[in-house]
């Protein structure tokens, strides 16, 4: 009899402490993070060619990860009334109110905190450029996002500014490599996050997020013609990487035929306008980049 209460007592603190990791995950939005951290890693490796240090690239994936989750941490934070009137978030700790608001401000204190120091090791430009992506992200771009559209490009800054962050980690300083790097990683995110947008629109709308131009109460129909004049100004440079920097031939030619075909995307949705559109541009935007990043690091 003792054994199985005290079996029962194990199974159910052993429940809770998962439910507790799980609710942790969800604030740190873990698959966003570690795609952030993936980028920014990129950038690393990149600017080293052959010569990354394992510790390094440990170091810079554990500051990142603390830094990003930070962020994400204070956006559910400051956005807890609203995410519980959208079906995608509605079931977050905050919202949810299973995670109290200052155990949250708390994890991301202290995750800031150390990320921080994390970054401070390479060197100052680099810890400067993280709490710069912070800041942007949780008290300008998270605020800005139910007033205007000009959110989604001051969010683009703080979303481009992880392969930097990794470029300057080992470079010490920002490179002209790294700034092209940031300006395709910001040119980047409006296709994608347009497409991200109009598939859905309808959640984004019930918490009164104004992200997105509308005409008439519909979505504008210029969000696509939008989507494809970003997409296209990557393609000058891309252009401006290969005659001025040391880039091979065949490295140019896939991160070309890559951005023509984000390219073609993205005319696609503007022309049909349509949710089936739009999610192909979306699920492309999700291999267009690191595949771009990863053919300047091998090539």
């Amino acid at each position: 009899m003792s054994n199985t209460r005290t079996y029962t007592i194990t199974n159910e603190s052993n429940r809770v402490w998962m439910s507790k990791l799980a609710d942790y995950v969800m604030l740190t939005k873990l698959n966003l993070s570690l795609v952030v951290v993936f980028t920014s890693l990129l950038g690393y490796m990149i600017a080293a060619g052959g010569n990354s240090s394992i510790y390094d690239v440990l170091l810079l994936a554990m500051g990142g990860f603390l830094v990003t989750g930070a962020a994400n941490a204070l956006n559910q934070v400051l956005e807890k009334d609203f995410d519980i009137l959208m079906t995608r978030t509605s079931n977050r700790p905050l919202a949810t109110g299973r995670m109290k608001t200052s155990e949250g401000v708390m994890f991301a204190g202290l995750s800031c905190l150390v990320g921080i120091s994390l970054l401070a090791i390479f060197n100052p430009i680099t810890a400067f450029l993280g709490m710069l992506s912070l800041i942007l992200y949780s008290f300008v771009y998270t605020p800005l996002k139910r007033y205007s559209t000009a959110a989604v490009a001051v969010g683009a800054i703080p979303g481009a500014l992880p392969v930097m962050i990794g470029a300057t980690a080992f470079d010490g300083k920002i490179t002209m490599f790294a700034l092209c790097l940031f300006i395709i990683q910001f040119l980047w995110q409006f296709p994608h996050f347009w497409s991200i947008g109009y598939v859905g629109y309808e959640d984004y709308k019930k918490a009164g997020y104004k992200l997105l131009p509308e005409s008439g109460g519909q979505l504008d129909r210029n969000l696509g013609m939008s989507s494809f004049i970003y997409a296209l100004m990557i393609l000058p440079v891309l252009l401006f990487v290969f005659f001025t920097m040391d880039t091979t031939i065949l490295c140019v030619s896939i991160v070309t035929l890559l951005t023509a075909m984000y390219i073609a995307f993205s005319y696609n949705f503007h022309m049909k306008f349509d949710k089936s559109s739009a999610l192909k541009l979306m699920f492309f935007s999700f291999f267009y980049l690191p595949f771009v990043l990863i053919s300047y690091w091998l090539l």
